[in-house]
């Protein structure tokens, strides 16, 4: 196994810790913003599209693990959207995909995918309204994740330091 992924896992328990303990306080509503998702996006945009994908495989298993939510909804979810990520992965286009805009229009889109997918196993309701449930469950927080998105990678230094 590449050190890399050891230090992106290692990266994670911190990550997994704020977003557990601290990430619910500034919810709004019902909707929360996933760090963690965040995080593996830099990552697929940085690394490539195979290296996304496996780190979220295990990103969503862990979160799966500590959170005991349904085995596998975030696995498959986090995979998916690691892999969604991962085609924005360009050697020679990385510094474009990692300013303010694109990479809020990338963790919005990925964001939307991994949302769904997880809304799916988790939220499915069949007397719910199918639109309501995408609306509550996928495009809010997908846009409270880019939003927050945004604001890191504005403080964020420009040297690549993860």
């Amino acid at each position: 196994m590449k050190t890399s992924y050891i230090f992106s896992i290692l990266l994670l328990i911190p990550v997994l810790i704020i977003q557990t303990t601290v990430v619910p306080l500034i919810s709004i509503g019902q909707v929360i913003p996933d760090l963690i998702l965040i995080l593996l996006i830099y990552y697929s945009i940085t690394e490539g599209q195979i290296y996304g994908t496996v780190l979220g495989f295990f990103y969503g298993l862990i979160f799966d693990l500590v959170t005991g939510s349904l085995l596998g909804s975030a696995m498959i979810s986090k995979t998916v959207a690691g892999f969604v990520a991962g085609y924005f992965s360009s050697e020679n286009k990385i510094e474009i995909y990692l300013m303010f805009f694109n990479f809020g229009m990338i963790v919005f889109l990925s964001a939307l995918v991994d949302q769904i997918i997880y809304a799916f196993f988790s939220a499915f309701d069949i007397s719910s309204n199918i639109l309501m449930i995408f609306f509550q469950n996928a495009f809010l927080p997908a846009f409270y994740t880019a939003l927050l998105s945004m604001i890191i990678i504005i403080f964020a230094p420009k040297k690549r330091i993860l």
